[in-house]
């Protein structure tokens, strides 16, 4: 009972939404109902000063000078590899590399790792679910070796099909690539399960984890990954700033795929010597002020804790699959059993329907912001036979209330275009 009790009483969604200095404003002359956050969550005022700080009292290059800004710059920015590292339950910290975020970890591994180990003849497997940023540089990375591109299949409720990926396993696999969450359904996938099933045939596993990682309590080392690529932004975190986890065994084998400073030991005209971890794949002056930033965002949410903050969410997923799955019209794509946060439907038929940049105009009308679009998920899209989705994505400072009103705003979209 008494856990219960500091449970309720640490998630005070109205003591939460005061942190929120964005979400006390209107759009359109109505409160503001922010429902993007699978594209990015909105900041809390610790990370806004956070960042203020940075600027007005350690702004200064880290790891190079003796004074004292250096040295107080470089202690901060370390100091959120740290958090970082155990919040992800991470062995080492150096096992933590500082990137732009998820895509720049994605391209990070496809172009190092491709370049060591995928030649031709080789298979990458990814899955029907990915992020646009999950296909792409793997498609590149084919394009040059003359490796080629294998893609786990999808039901209709939007779940991986687990016995397509164990036949798509061979000798010839180099490296499965796959999202924790979707961020166009939001399916949970089986991870655990598909990390076993490589691992059994010694192949190395990247999980996307852009969308999981802000839902979810990500454990890299009690989910065996070897790779794990995670945005700041999405995490309350600034933008611009994200990490690429990797175990040591495996980044210590990667060249790096930029030169420059900080990622060297010495440099003569004849030969370089790599810098140790991170920093060998940590090429030029990086973003100081965000990964601090997103340093602060993580102990705001370990505060709060990610166990109360999923718990919470899938209350309001769980309410937005029923309240807005019961207006007439409208069809949710995404009904996988194991989901976090992400509601994208259509309205009526391709033909006949409303296009989701016509609701997303109506809602906005409303002051409610949503996404519409193919959510950088064209494959999904043509799985489901839509062009597009609108799509409500909640985080912990989302209420039920404002899925009320995220129907009322449907209804009049219906209305409008009846």
């Amino acid at each position: 009972m008494q856990a219960a009790t500091n449970t309720k009483k640490a998630f005070d969604i109205d003591r939460i939404r005061q942190d929120f200095p964005i979400l006390q404003q209107t759009v359109n002359g109505k409160p503001l109902v922010y429902l993007d956050n699978a594209a990015t969550s909105q900041k809390p005022q610790v990370v806004i000063d956070a960042l203020t700080r940075y600027y007005t009292e350690q702004n200064s290059n880290i790891h190079r000078g003796v004074h004292y800004l250096s040295q107080l710059a470089t202690r901060e920015y370390e100091g959120a590899r740290v958090k970082i590292q155990k919040f992800i339950n991470a062995a080492e910290e150096h096992e933590i590399i500082f990137t732009r975020g998820t895509t720049d970890s994605l391209n990070l591994v496809a172009l190092s790792f491709g370049r060591k180990f995928v030649k031709a003849g080789d298979e990458i497997i990814i899955s029907a679910l990915e992020h646009h940023s999950n296909i792409v540089p793997w498609q590149m990375l084919c394009e040059a070796t003359g490796a080629k591109l294998r893609v786990i299949p999808i039901n209709d409720a939007g779940e991986l099909l687990l016995d397509e990926y164990a036949a798509l396993l061979n000798a010839r696999t180099k490296l499965v690539a796959v999202a924790h969450m979707s961020n166009a359904l939001g399916t949970i996938n089986p991870v655990k399960r598909i990390i076993e099933l490589a691992h059994a045939q010694d192949i190395p596993v990247l999980l996307d984890g852009a969308q999981a990682a802000p839902h979810l309590k990500v454990d890299v080392r009690a989910l065996d990954c070897d790779f794990y690529a995670f945005s700041g932004h999405k995490l309350c975190g600034p933008t611009g700033i994200g990490v690429l986890y990797g175990k040591s065994e495996l980044l210590n084998t990667l060249p790096p795929v930029q030169g420059g400073g900080d990622m060297i030991a010495s440099v003569t005209f004849e030969k370089t010597t790599y810098n140790t971890l991170p920093h060998r794949l940590e090429a030029g002056t990086p973003h100081i002020e965000g990964g601090i930033g997103l340093g602060v965002a993580l102990d705001y949410l370990t505060v709060i804790g990610l166990d109360a903050i999923a718990a919470y969410e899938q209350e309001l997923l769980d309410y937005a699959t029923e309240t807005i799955g019961a207006i007439k019209g409208v069809r949710i794509i995404g009904t996988a059993p194991e989901k976090a946060s992400v509601l994208s439907f259509v309205i009526g038929g391709v033909l006949d329907g409303i296009h989701p940049h016509d609701i997303g105009t109506i809602l906005d009308q409303e002051g409610i912001a949503i996404r519409a679009g193919h959510h950088c998920a064209q494959p999904v899209m043509q799985r489901f036979g839509v062009p597009a989705t609108a799509r409500a994505s909640f985080a912990f400072y989302n209420t039920k209330a404002e899925i009320d009103a995220l129907a009322e705003g449907i209804q009049k979209a219906i209305e409008v275009f009846a």
